[in-house]
């Protein structure tokens, strides 16, 4: 058990909630300057509704729903520590926001140990079964890759679940509840129900068509033939089952039992509608697959910037190589506030050139010869940073560096530079801290909004479409293709997880969903708190832009802002994107005050709490 007290202040006010206390010291925090606008007033209300901006002490949780966050803190506010708070957070959030993580997925768990200082990763992570090949997204007919919305409806893109795993993993190594307790919130959820908001409506109405196409999905979210309405109470009974069976019995109901069982028989069988209009291809996954599962501890990305220590998940994720390049190379420029354009010209730049490198180079470490020391080297990003004209846009896209180590000038250039991602933009993020000191910050998916379309017949949950993150042909010309799938292989993921240290403690933690505009949305918001001056609320609620080297792309309020228009002008051709990533993240202050916020208005908007809410800050 990893615990440090809460310190004496806090104690009473902790106290009166039935929260337990021990006894030691607990490290200070560095002062910021909070937002004291309207937002953060609205926080004095936590728990009669959502609100995106909650400060105070003894810990704080900050997720896209209302239930998941309540869930959370209720850990928090009974002793628990913030890995058991995450894993209750985000079981809920299975329920509550079904068609973006869930047992069917997988995701990335970044953790701050307060004890030791240290923070670790869990990689978990989707796995292809042992019968994928290259080819898996080609039409054995035509020899032509399938079309993206065939591929994804089917059971060859369903990986290897790795939600479970993590959440078995993260409270085996940190964790002070078991997993029976920390399921039992999101059971109660299931069971009684919740208020059906417009976003889990339009969630169900965009896809509509594929949910109606079997059996399971059609049963479980279009009864009567429609969508339940806005404002309705949706229970989930089967889901609730599950849960129970996984307390009962722990993870290994998945990858070794009677769950599992359902699970291969339903990539194998999926249960398609006899009316259905669509060809459903099965998928090779078996009990074999289930059952050789692992979700590894791996090493953090890390990299200094400017002071800081910000830390990210290593491939197979490349949320923390491409955000930490991009960082290095910023390092390099100067930015200030007082020329907003200027700053935001050098971060698209910035993150063009990393995302030619990421598509060129990353993939599942146990299987391909990814170059990460070199990509986070500054020698790398000095070179790569030479490329960066301020008066002019790179042509796209961008060539790929090359990091070998021997850096001069402006470099070589590595063939490549293609290979727009795949990714789905329907994820979630959660972060969490505890009185103790100890922080998660967790992306967790099942890819596209509503994964692979597939329910598991009488288990209440959507099976991913995370395959679908490999490439379906090689994208790299000549070169070799580190994304193409493969036996036992991990798709390349851009979840962005982050935690930033000052002087050895902890300062942010931040994550956001959103395929490939995870990597940009962290990083710009980064860029916002950091170099612009902004609070993290306003950090995260202004309006925001994503260059992946091959798409540029802006929402509209950024596009009719002053920095947009000057952007346009020099040369970034943006297209409009109706939103950009949905982000919660925590600032931390002294003697245990943490600033929580999520989105005021992305994806509905976000919930953050704390266990002790600040009085008349």
């Amino acid at each position: 058990m990893r615990r440090f007290a809460p310190i004496p202040a806090v104690t009473a006010a902790c106290a009166t909630l039935g929260v337990a206390l021990v006894a030691a010291s607990v490290p200070a925090y560095p002062v910021q300057a909070y937002d004291r606008g309207p937002l953060a007033m609205a926080a004095a209300a936590q728990g009669a509704s959502k609100v995106p901006v909650a400060e105070g002490y003894g810990g704080a949780v900050s997720t896209v729903d209302l239930d998941a966050t309540r869930a959370g803190l209720g850990v928090l506010r009974k002793g628990g520590n913030a890995v058991d708070a995450a894993v209750a957070a985000a079981a809920a959030l299975g329920v509550t926001e079904p068609f973006s993580a869930g047992v069917g997925g997988g995701g990335y768990f970044v953790y701050h140990d307060a004890r030791t200082g240290k923070v670790h990763t869990i990689d978990g992570r989707e796995t292809a079964p042992a019968a994928a090949t290259e080819e898996l997204f080609t039409d054995p007919g035509t020899g032509q890759p399938l079309p993206f919305e065939q591929a994804r409806a089917s059971g060859l893109s369903v990986g290897v679940p790795g939600t479970p795993a993590t959440w078995q993993r993260a409270l085996d190594e940190w964790g002070t509840w078991s997993l029976r307790s920390a399921l039992k919130p999101a059971i109660r959820v299931a069971e009684r129900g919740f208020v059906v908001d417009e976003t889990f409506r339009s969630q169900i109405t965009e896809n509509s068509d594929i949910f109606d196409d079997f059996t399971s999905t059609r049963e479980l979210f279009l009864p009567g033939g429609a969508p339940p309405a806005a404002g309705s109470v949706f229970k989930s009974p089967d889901l609730a089952g599950t849960y129970a069976l996984l307390a009962r019995e722990g993870v290994g109901a998945l990858y070794e039992g009677e769950l599992g069982a359902d699970v291969a028989r339903t990539v194998q069988s999926p249960p398609v509608a006899p009316d259905a209009d669509r060809v459903v291809r099965p998928g090779g996954m078996t009990q074999a697959d289930l059952a050789s599962y692992d979700a590894p501890l791996r090493a953090p990305t890390r990299v200094e910037y400017r002071g800081l220590d910000v830390y990210g998940m290593a491939p197979s994720s490349s949320g923390g190589s491409t955000v930490g390049e991009a960082l290095n190379i910023l390092e390099t420029q100067k930015l200030t506030p007082k020329d907003k354009a200027a700053a935001l010209h050098t971060y698209l730049e910035a993150s063009a050139l990393s995302f030619a490198d990421r598509n060129r180079y990353v993939g599942d470490p146990d299987q391909v010869d990814v170059p990460l020391d070199e990509l986070l080297s500054q020698g790398f990003a000095d070179e790569r940073a030479c490329r960066i004209d301020p008066d002019a846009v790179l042509p796209k896209p961008v060539a790929p560096g090359v990091p070998d180590g021997s850096y001069d000038g402006c470099g070589d250039h590595a063939p490549g530079g293609r290979g727009a991602p795949n990714e789905g933009l329907s994820t979630t993020h959660l972060t969490v801290s505890d009185r103790w000191g100890n922080v998660v910050s967790y992306t967790l998916t099942i890819e596209a909004t509503g994964g692979s379309g597939i329910v598991v017949p009488d288990r209440g949950f959507l099976l991913n479409n995370e395959l679908t993150d490999f490439n379906f042909t090689p994208s790299q010309g000549d070169a070799p293709d580190p994304n193409l799938p493969g036996p036992g292989k991990r798709p390349r993921s851009s979840m962005s997880p982050t935690i930033v240290l000052r002087d050895g403690q902890p300062f942010l933690a931040l994550g956001s969903p959103g395929g490939a505009t995870i990597i940009t949305t962290v990083l710009q918001t980064l860029i916002n708190r950091l170099e612009l001056g902004m609070s993290l609320p306003k950090a995260v609620a202004t309006p925001r832009a994503s260059s992946r080297n091959t798409a540029l792309q802006a929402e509209p309020a950024f596009l009719a802002s002053p920095e947009g228009k000057a952007l346009a002008a020099k040369g970034h051709r943006f297209t409009e994107a109706r939103e950009i990533g949905a982000e919660t993240a925590l600032e931390f202050g002294r003697r245990g005050f943490v600033q929580a916020v999520a989105e005021p208005i992305r994806r509905g908007g976000g919930s953050a709490m704390v266990v002790v809410p600040a009085q008349g800050r």
